[in-house]
């Protein structure tokens, strides 16, 4: 498995976008461009860019991927690796791997007790609520969630109060940005599933 993580956002600036239109592909360039503001077309592109990068890491010789998309709406390279991207207020994160991967990046917030019982079980209510961060605790296991689901490339169709529990052979590498106010969450299966 090979990441990025990109966190200077001070970089989205018209120029910047400008600068990006020309060197992504033209399924990439119109996808950025459905989007009405300028963050969103910036992330869209940088995280392209950030993808053709890793994918040059990983030795592959597809220079501008197309995305082909199940019946979910999840993207994938025609004979390229597994990979997903997340982006958030705060940063920009992809992953590429030789197997299923789910990577998820997520601003921390103020939590809602009501996203908290739509979202969580009993056991992971207490633990945030037992946390000395309620905000960063409930942050890190939604950021766990998304990466499942993102390496299941299924979205949200199940109970997201089981999606932990019925995930059972998931290797979960998570960071904390305190200087950013971010979480990061890679899920990756085990080598035994």
């Amino acid at each position: 498995m090979i990441y990025r993580i990109f966190d200077d956002m001070e970089q989205c600036t018209a120029e910047e976008v400008a600068r990006l239109l020309p060197l992504v592909s033209d399924q990439r360039r119109e996808q950025a461009l459905r989007f009405s503001h300028l963050f969103g077309q910036y992330c869209c592109l940088k995280s392209y860019e950030l993808l053709c990068e890793l994918l040059r890491e990983w030795g592959s010789d597809i220079q501008q991927p197309v995305f082909e998309y199940n019946e979910y709406g999840a993207p994938s390279i025609q004979g390229g690796p597994y990979f997903s991207i997340s982006h958030c207020k705060e940063g920009i994160a992809v992953a590429v791997d030789s197997q299923p991967i789910g990577i998820d990046i997520e601003s921390v917030r103020p939590f809602k007790e009501a996203l908290m019982h739509k979202t969580m079980n009993p056991a992971e209510q207490a633990a945030i609520l037992s946390s000395d961060d309620p905000d960063w605790a409930f942050t890190r296991l939604w950021t766990k969630k998304e990466a499942v689901l993102k390496m299941q490339a299924t979205g949200i169709i199940s109970d997201l109060h089981e999606v932990l529990a019925a995930a059972p052979n998931t290797q979960f590498t998570s960071f904390d940005n305190v200087n950013h106010r971010y979480v990061l969450t890679i899920a990756q299966l085990t080598v035994n599933s």
